[in-house]
């Protein structure tokens, strides 16, 4: 079974919990946009805001850390490719390479919006039920015609309840590379293999085991959804981040 990780849905009873699913899904998408359009003084606004939420809701920002390692790399990775390419006063030279001050700047940015886009969805994720995801995509893919939203909002419900096992595999992997040395090669290649082509199997092993199962129990996409009541209070939430994003578009 799948430990709770840092991606998995915590139950509690905060407004955050219980804001219609609805609202957090059209939340999510404006802060979203918001983010990746916003400069530095709105990034460190709503980087405080973010903080605050995360600390209200008790997530673990260690275990997130963690869990992203690998994910953290390649945002350095990205910093390092943006502080390179961008021209600029150059900060430091070596050889032929240069990286200017303007870069380094772009880069921070660039890292900072994709690490607070992570963080809302992990506010979300940690806040809503998979099941009530599921019913919110099928609500507003309804008046869509001709998309299966039923099989759409399966396929995001087993997305979402997938990610904790995936981790846990992953886990699990490294733990056996470890009780076999493996850790200690120095070729990263065989490392790398040892690590992913295990991964991947037991990963497309599981999704087949759950796909049977779901046969054998006769599982159908036409099932009863959580049913939503949206309050004057959900419509005030998102009246005031709609007013906060449309000055982050603006200035």
């Amino acid at each position: 079974m799948a430990q709770l990780t840092a991606f998995s849905y915590r139950s509690g009873n905060s407004y955050a919990h219980a804001l219609d699913v609805r609202i957090k899904l059209i939340l999510l998408m404006l802060v979203s946009l918001a983010v990746m359009d916003a400069g530095p003084t709105a990034l460190g606004v709503m980087s405080l805001c973010l903080m605050i939420l995360v600390r209200y809701l008790h997530l673990p920002l260690k275990s997130v850390c963690v869990e992203l390692r690998y994910f953290l790399i390649l945002l350095a990775l990205v910093f390092i490719a943006r502080s390179l390419s961008t021209a600029g006063d150059p900060l430091i030279v070596w050889k032929w390479l240069t990286i200017s001050r303007e870069g380094m700047k772009a880069g921070a940015v660039v890292v900072w919006r994709i690490m607070l886009v992570v963080l809302v969805g992990l506010t979300f994720v940690a806040t809503t039920r998979p099941t009530e995801i599921k019913a919110a995509v099928e609500w507003f893919l309804k008046p869509v015609p001709l998309i299966p939203r039923a099989r759409i909002g399966t396929m995001i419900g087993l997305v979402l309840r997938f990610i904790p096992l995936i981790f846990t595999q992953a886990g699990e992997t490294l733990d056996a590379q470890r009780a076999r040395a493996v850790e200690h090669r120095k070729n990263p290649y065989y490392r790398l293999t040892k690590f992913v082509i295990p991964f991947f199997r037991r990963t497309f092993e599981t999704a087949d085991k759950l796909a049977v199962a779901m046969e054998a129990r006769c599982y159908s996409e036409n099932r009863t959804n959580p049913q939503f009541s949206a309050r004057r209070r959900d419509f005030m939430v998102l009246a005031v981040c709609a007013v906060f994003c449309c000055l982050i578009f603006l200035f």
